[in-house]
This record gives C-alpha cells, structure tokens and sequence, in this order.
C-alpha cells in the first residue's frame, strides 16, 4: 500500500513538473522589455550589463525574483526591480528559458 501511495505522489508531481514546462516562444515575446538593455540575442547592449544568452535557467529565474522581491538591491538594482515587478512567475520562466536556449 505505501509503495502505491508513494507512486502516486511521485506521479503526480512529475505531471505537474512537465504542465510547468517554460514556453520558450512566449518568453521571447516577453524578453522585449529586456531587450533594451541586454538585447533580443542575449548579449548586452550597454556595458557592464550582464549578457543573459545561454545563461543558466534556473539562475536567471532565481535572479530575476530576486529583483522582484527587492532581494537585490546593488547597482542598478532599482531598473531591475521595476522590470521584474511587470512579470508573473510564469513570465519569468518563460524569459529564463528563453535566454537560456540561446547558444
């Protein structure tokens, strides 16, 4: 009985995992109000801007929250987290993975 229960639990959060995947065309449509500093390709336009291009995933997610919730503060901090206060935590995946897929 609790390896059934077990299984079920297993299967029910890789089914949630997989409904959560990023959509990659979604977050190229929303890296637009990224694109004025770090561009549409993911190599920043201005220097000392952090190019986003192939970028781990799973960082920029966390990074990008992190501006959201006023986490981070340093530099330019304050354009960051007016930027990330417009995206939803599903704009924010979908942005990650989208700079991230460039190689």
């Amino acid at each position: 009985m609790q390896n059934k229960l077990m299984g079920a639990v297993l299967a029910v959060g890789l089914m949630s995992t997989s409904a959560m995947a990023a959509d990659i065309e979604a977050g190229k449509a929303k890296a637009s109000i990224c694109a004025a500093c770090h561009s549409i390709d993911g190599i920043a336009l201005i220097p000392g801007y952090p190019h986003l291009k192939g970028q781990n995933e799973q960082y920029l997610v966390s990074s990008i929250k992190a501006y959201k919730n006023k986490e981070r503060t340093g530099g330019l901090a304050a354009v960051m987290q007016a930027q990330a206060s417009m995206l939803s935590d599903e704009d924010i995946a979908n942005v990650a993975a989208y700079y991230a897929s460039l190689k």
